[in-house]
């Protein structure tokens, strides 16, 4: 038996999940918690040990014959954010996070260099946010200058955790694009950005690959310490939305993903870039080749889990309430930025409560609120792809919020289209176990491979080239045949319910900018 591994480093834990490809089952899965620094200022940021331990951690859960069957490992990271390391690869300062809004005077500084907002979405493609790497290395230059004399590699978790695995520093197009220092269309570092912020930035990028190719294989080294095979092929691997995207299966035009998690993603693939001018929509590359015009938000499943703490309930007794409450929770309308909000724009942002009443200051109505303030979020996006001309067909739902039923009706009224949830509940794992496989079964090097399998079933042997699509066709496996389907009164009753949400979005974002 030989499997592939996917790795996904998240915020909050590093997850990894074993794959049989041949019986399309899950065979091991393990996970380990990754702590958070967190300052009133907006900062956000963890060590990079923390990392090293996670991952060690996580292969250690799963036993050593199971390990030996590893022949492809993907790898999933959260994006844009920035690991520096000196010469010797060792950390110089903490990962800046993605949810990191302490870079705004960086952003701002950045955008002046460029002419303006306008100008750098015409070279870039996408503007800049403290939410993306580039601020996070000018804030590095401004505020930690001795740290940043000692600079000579600038890469994103994922790139780390190949380079632990092979002892190569690379990037692929899907990743890089969430940095701010690439130009989208053409698929290369941007030189203009880079110099913005030192004239030798460029040089201390990593190499760029294509997306599902060979960043190279597991070391001695990493064998030795992990309990892994040696020369088992190590894909590009991707930010956790590329890799969701292909984990979900949104590898061909018309469809969406969106993902409930600590961050609210809504994205869909397409053949061609896809650049919003309002910056909305970032402009991102996939992982799978072609793009991904994606939205974040940064308060997601943030503001449900604050209110579920502050009232002492679990997952199933907050559902419940929740479906107390009608559609709209009888005018109670929360703004869920506590951690400031990437879009809309507002790293400042703070969380409200608005339209309260004596009538309906109520648990429900709060729970309610809460769970819709994520999806009126997504909506801004939906709301974009329309104005670019993506028309959307289907939703397939992942991430921690996907599985609650209230949840998938909020999502296909508000939405107003039909939504689909993957059996796994790791779309960016499973994603990275999927472009893995792609990787294997494409790599002219695997024979030659030490260690590894000399022969494996499929395109390997076959000599035709497996692709992306028919991949997640095979090994994406939809839950059931169920699909939740939007109803015309309710979505009617959620677009009013919106209309409210950005009323109060629209009296309140002057304050926070």
């Amino acid at each position: 038996m030989k499997t592939v591994c996917g790795i996904d480093l998240g915020t909050q834990s590093c997850k990894l999940v074993v794959y049989d490809f041949e019986k399309k089952s899950v065979i091991a899965q393990s996970q380990a918690p990754v702590d958070i620094i967190a300052e009133n200022d907006g900062t956000r940021e963890q060590k990079v040990e923390w990392y090293d331990v996670a991952l060690k951690t996580c292969f250690d859960k799963i036993d050593k014959i199971t390990k030996s069957t590893i022949a492809a490992i993907g790898v999933s990271g959260h994006q844009h954010s920035f690991v520096p390391l000196d010469e010797k690869g060792k950390a110089i300062y903490n990962v800046k996070l993605w949810c990191d809004t302490s870079t705004a005077a960086e952003c701002d500084e950045l955008t002046k260099m460029a002419g303006g907002e306008k100008k750098l979405i015409a070279k870039t493609g996408l503007p800049m946010r403290p939410g993306y790497t580039a601020p996070k290395v000018q804030w590095l230059k401004n505020h930690k200058p001795k740290a940043f004399a000692r600079l000579r590699h600038v890469i994103l978790p994922h790139n780390y955790i190949n380079f632990l695995l092979t002892g190569v520093y690379s990037a692929e197009y899907g990743d890089a694009s969430g940095t701010a220092l690439f130009d989208v269309r053409e698929r290369k570092w941007s030189s203009a950005v880079c110099k913005y912020i030192s004239p030798n930035l460029e040089s201390m990028l990593p190499p760029l690959i294509a997306s599902g190719s060979l960043t190279g294989t597991v070391s001695q080294t990493a064998a030795a310490f992990y309990g892994i095979p040696e020369g088992a092929l190590v894909a590009s691997g991707g930010g956790d939305n590329m890799m969701s995207a292909i984990g979900t299966g949104t590898v061909r035009d018309g469809f969406l993903t969106m993902s409930l998690g600590t961050s609210g993603t809504l994205f869909g693939f397409s053949k061609k870039p896809v650049i919003d001018p309002t910056g909305n929509l970032a402009a991102f590359c996939s992982s799978s080749g072609g793009w991904l015009p994606l939205l974040c938000t940064m308060n997601c499943t943030v503001a449900s889990e604050e209110f579920r703490g502050l009232l002492g309930l679990d997952v199933k007794v907050f559902d419940s309430e929740a479906a107390k409450s009608p559609i709209g929770a009888n005018g109670l309308v929360v703004l869920p930025f506590f951690n400031g909000e990437r879009t809309p724009n507002l790293p400042n942002g703070r969380a409200s409560i608005n339209g309260i009443t004596a009538a309906n200051f109520k648990r429900e109505n709060l729970a309610r609120a809460a769970l819709e303030s994520a999806i009126f979020g997504m909506r801004i996006g939906l709301e974009g792809f329309n104005t670019l001309g993506f028309k959307a067909k289907e939703i397939r739902l992942t991430g921690g919020g996907s599985k609650s039923p209230l949840w998938q009706s909020i999502a296909a009224n508000v939405m107003n289209l039909p939504v689909r949830v993957p059996a796994s509940s790791e779309a960016a794992a499973m994603g990275g176990a999927i472009q893995a496989l792609w990787c294997l079964q494409n790599s002219v090097s695997f024979k030659k491979t030490p260690n590894a399998a000399s022969t494996v079933g499929g395109a390997a042997n076959s000599g035709k080239k497996a692709t992306i699509e028919s991949l997640a066709d095979e090994h994406v496996i939809l839950e059931g045949s169920d699909t939740v389907k939007p109803e015309k009164k309710d979505t009617v009753a959620y677009n009013a319910a919106y209309a409210a949400y950005s009323r109060y979005l629209g009296a309140l974002s002057p304050l926070y900018k």
